[in-house]
């Protein structure tokens, strides 16, 4: 019988580093299409009522902060009721946002046409990670690599498109905590 382990991802009622860094990369993306970005996660937590969870944007900064790549990195605990609240969030500006994400994509795959689009949101997304992540890791440089970061944003939103079904929830969770 030919049975594959799958590694948990989770310690107890705690998320790991590279589970956290991967959503935290993902919400990165979702600021970079939308200018509004921390405001936008902020409201949305309001509506999807995950107040108890994310009370202010102070909160989502900090708990977004234990991402290892972050210029201000802290070792904090998350829990899995704030990290379900993050990616509750994801999902929801996901779908908002899905209709830019696919132009972002075709723009990538025709850049005769519409490189335009493409270039701004790979500046747009560099200077966000030049703002507030830590330049001198070498994890961080492959990101800030212009010409080397499309496969990963490419990866990123399509796992964005890929979780604006009704069972995004799931699915965005599964590949954080198990991918």
């Amino acid at each position: 019988m030919n049975t594959r382990a799958i590694t948990v991802l989770t310690k107890g009622n705690h998320v790991s580093r590279q589970s956290i860094e991967k959503l935290d990369l993902l919400l990165l993306v979702l600021e970079t299409i939308d200018l509004n970005g921390i405001q936008s996660l902020y409201s949305l937590s309001n509506r999807l009522k995950l107040n108890d969870v994310l009370p202010n944007k102070v909160t989502i900064w900090k708990i977004r902060n234990n991402n290892p790549l972050r210029r201000s990195y802290m070792n904090n605990s998350i829990k899995s009721e704030e990290f379900d609240a993050l990616i509750k969030i994801t999902v929801e500006m996901s779908r908002y946002l899905y209709p830019y994400m696919r132009e972002i994509l075709q723009s990538k795959e025709d850049p005769k046409n519409n490189s335009a689009i493409w270039i701004d949101f790979n500046k747009r997304f560099i200077e966000l990670i030049n703002e507030r992540f830590n330049i001198n890791s070498m994890r961080v440089k492959k990101l800030l690599n212009q010409n080397g970061n499309d496969e990963i944003l490419v990866k990123y939103l399509l796992t964005l498109s890929l979780c604006i079904s009704d069972e995004g929830f799931q699915k965005l969770k599964n590949f954080l905590l198990y991918f």
